[in-house]
């Protein structure tokens, strides 16, 4: 049975000391109020507040004054850059120096050609994972618990209209996408092709351009438009 973006979560904070709870949230929400993560977390705003405290203690966390709607400025709180070790990241270092040498020894095409292996071993796999599902909604749902177990902590969620958005809050490959983004290029393939040929797949957050997460809108394809004489 698939499970919703909050089920996911839920299980992915009930196994968590109280700290990475906090720092989990930021890094899949985004900057939220210790009101915000006390309401989640179901403890007091000051509970959270201390916790956030102690983070901010040792550079895991700042807090920024925002204005929302009247009233007194609220204090932010984010996730800092430090705080990016505490998630997996399918040893980094080696892996952009692998790729290197990769290309070094063996030249681009080489490099491509690994690429292409991985992009027809991953779609062949979530394929057989993804085949029983019927609808986009089933699918996508199934892909976002996929690749959540592979460490991308994602979610979905659906959108006005027939548009369903596919986030994913972590990057364990962002080694190799930095150093090669043959690799990006070939996640929003695989996605297209598990998906369906009906359904069109638009990047429109991607955490290389400095955005805090990738983001992927699915849509329906629209057909190819025949010129007439």
């Amino acid at each position: 049975m698939n499970m919703s973006s909050n089920d996911l979560e839920n299980r992915e904070l009930a196994n968590l000391p109280a700290a990475d709870r906090l720092l989990f949230l930021l890094k899949t929400r985004g900057p939220q109020t210790a009101a915000d993560l006390g309401l989640r977390l179901q403890i007091t705003p000051e509970a959270a507040r201390q916790q956030l405290l102690r983070l901010s203690e040792v550079g895991l966390v700042f807090a920024k004054s925002e204005v929302r709607g009247v009233g007194r400025p609220a204090q932010v709180y984010h996730l800092a850059p430090a705080a990016q070790r505490r998630f997996p990241d399918r040893h980094a270092e080696l892996t952009a120096q692998l790729i290197g040498e990769i290309r070094e020894a063996l030249g681009e095409d080489a490099m491509e050609k690994l690429i292409q292996l991985r992009e027809t071993r991953t779609r062949k796999r979530y394929e057989a994972l993804i085949s029983g599902e019927k609808s986009w909604a089933r699918k996508i749902a199934r892909l976002a618990e996929i690749r959540n177990k592979e460490g991308y902590m994602a979610t979905w969620e659906k959108e006005e209209g027939e548009s369903y958005l596919l986030v994913e809050n972590h990057c364990p490959i962002c080694a190799a996408a930095s150093a090669c983004a043959g690799f990006c290029r070939s996640e929003k393939a695989i996605f297209e092709h598990v998906l369906g040929r009906d359904v069109q797949v638009e990047r429109v957050e991607h955490l290389l351009a400095g955005a805090r997460r990738c983001a992927y809108r699915i849509t329906a394809r629209q057909p190819a438009t025949i010129r007439q004489g």
